[in-house]
């Protein structure tokens, strides 16, 4: 690990079993496994690399998230090839998550990008970026 790598994301969610139905579904898929269940929260990781924790607790105001207010917009994980990206939304809609900017999908990001922009019932958003052959890394365009 080096300086500045990222260490975990800590998810802060209304209701937990809501936020399982969807994140865990998905992070399931991407390869994670969980990690660690507690009261109230539970994480998932790759390997040994960062980790996502989904926690529900006494601190936490039970609102539903907004991606446009100030904070954070949304997670953008890779998610294979296009065609593991299709697969993933086809069966993401199964499991909570709606599909956004349908109108312009996989390519809401860009002609270059392909990626689905998926929101749960809580109203996060993960975007699934699919490998490019030659795309440089960078912000994604959608910004509603």
């Amino acid at each position: 690990m080096s300086v500045g790598d990222l260490h975990h994301l800590e998810i802060w969610v209304g209701d937990l079993a809501v936020a399982e139905r969807s994140w865990g579904w998905l992070l399931t898929a991407l390869g994670y496994r969980e990690r660690v269940r507690w009261t109230g929260g539970v994480s998932w990781s790759r390997a040994n690399g960062p980790y996502i924790v989904l926690e529900q607790g006494p601190d936490v105001v039970a609102t539903r998230h907004d991606r446009l207010r100030p904070g954070l917009n949304h997670l953008a994980l890779h998610a294979g090839s296009p065609r593991d990206v299709d697969a993933l939304v086809a069966e993401a809609l199964q499991h909570g998550w709606t599909l956004l900017f349908e109108d312009r999908h996989p390519y809401a990001g860009g002609s270059a990008h392909y990626a689905a922009y998926l929101e749960d019932d809580s109203g996060f958003e993960v975007e699934l970026v699919a490998r490019q052959a030659s795309a440089p890394d960078g912000p994604s365009a959608p910004t509603t």
